[in-house]
């Protein structure tokens, strides 16, 4: 029995288990794969200070067969392109063929991702449905070259198995291009793809988003806001909301030489005065060695640090779309009397 023990990827878990990331059902898979590849962009241009221009593009994959009615068809090809700063050529099989890779994990900031999980799932979950893999071309600036990648997941080491790369002519003079071939089902109304652009639309005035849908269709949205949102600020985790297990760690990873340091320095809120008074609720002296502090002395900290009158985190760490660009989304997508 022992034997047969082996270790399970990420990937192959989540292959068995793609549920657990929102490819549920067809309809839901579709909207899922074009969101993350979405979201993807937005991010991309608002972190680089680039007002977005960004195209969606669904259409039926016909495979080499006449094409069926989108309402009819199984299998279509999503490409979203953006304007952002592109990605370097080093970057772009992980980013798009490895789960859990990304920059945004270990970074207590709100965004639109967090896990790196999204596009590289959508990648999968094609991989999966159609055996097609995921095609990426992207440009850092008009002097750099455009690179063409095609990647998939090897789903037994969550690792990208690169089928082609190259250098290739391409019209952009920077950004980045990826597309899916994936199997959905395309279906207007409520929670559908179109209405997750039209709400898209509203929530982020600031973009200038060209929609083609698999009716062949073209939809232009003009950008009503001509202002990014302020980039949100990072922000230290909040005593109230870690774990005991949490702390044990950030005990053992901290670069402070001192409880009291410790506590005020890697927490937000946290003051030296309210430092010290943590240290002598939970009994330990403020100049303990924090990778000494374990077992019941841990415990008792935590206890204390919960115990403890703490201010709540500050809100000047998130970045809300504010009224004038709400207003002005609003204006454009919703008719009616305001």
């Amino acid at each position: 029995m022992g034997a047969r023990q082996r270790e399970i990827s990420v990937s192959e878990f989540f292959t068995k288990n793609r549920h657990l990331l929102g490819f549920d059902n067809p309809r839901k898979a579709l909207l899922t794969c074009v969101k993350e590849a979405v979201d993807n962009a937005l991010d991309a241009c608002e972190e680089a200070g680039i007002l977005p221009d960004v195209v969606i593009k669904v259409e039926v994959a016909a495979n080499g067969e006449a094409a069926p009615p989108a309402s009819q068809a199984t299998r279509f090809r999503i490409t979203v392109t953006d304007n952002g700063p592109g990605i370097v050529r080093q970057q772009i099989p992980p980013i798009f063929a490895k789960l859990l890779y990304g920059s945004k994990f270990h970074r207590l900031r709100q965004s639109r991702g967090q896990q790196g999980i999204g596009i590289s799932a959508a990648g999968m979950y094609g991989q999966l449905t159609t055996g097609k893999p995921v095609v990426i071309v992207s440009r850092t600036s008009p002097r750099a070259p455009a690179h063409y990648f095609e990647v998939q997941i090897d789903t037994k080491k969550n690792e990208p198995r690169i089928l082609e790369k190259k250098q290739i002519a391409w019209e952009a003079p920077r950004g980045t291009q990826v597309t899916l071939e994936v199997e959905g089902r395309y279906q207007k109304g409520r929670a559908s793809v179109d209405e997750y652009v039209e709400q898209t639309i509203i929530a982020n005035p600031h973009v200038k988003l060209t929609y083609l849908t698999p009716e062949g269709e073209s939809k232009a949205y003009r950008r009503t806001f001509e202002q990014l949102p302020a980039s949100p600020r990072e922000i230290k985790p909040h005593p109230y909301g870690i774990e005991l297990g949490m702390l044990l760690r950030m005990l053992q990873d901290t670069t402070h030489h001192t409880l009291s340091g410790f506590l005020s320095a890697d927490f937000s809120r946290v003051s030296p005065n309210v430092a010290d008074g943590i240290c002598k609720s939970a009994g330990l002296s403020p100049r303990a060695r924090p990778r000494d502090v374990h077992g019941q002395a841990a415990e008792s900290l935590y206890k204390a640090i919960q115990a403890t009158k703490i201010m709540a985190p500050p809100t000047n760490c998130l970045s809300p779309i504010g009224e004038p660009a709400i207003l002005s989304g609003l204006y454009q997508q919703i008719k009616g009397e305001f």
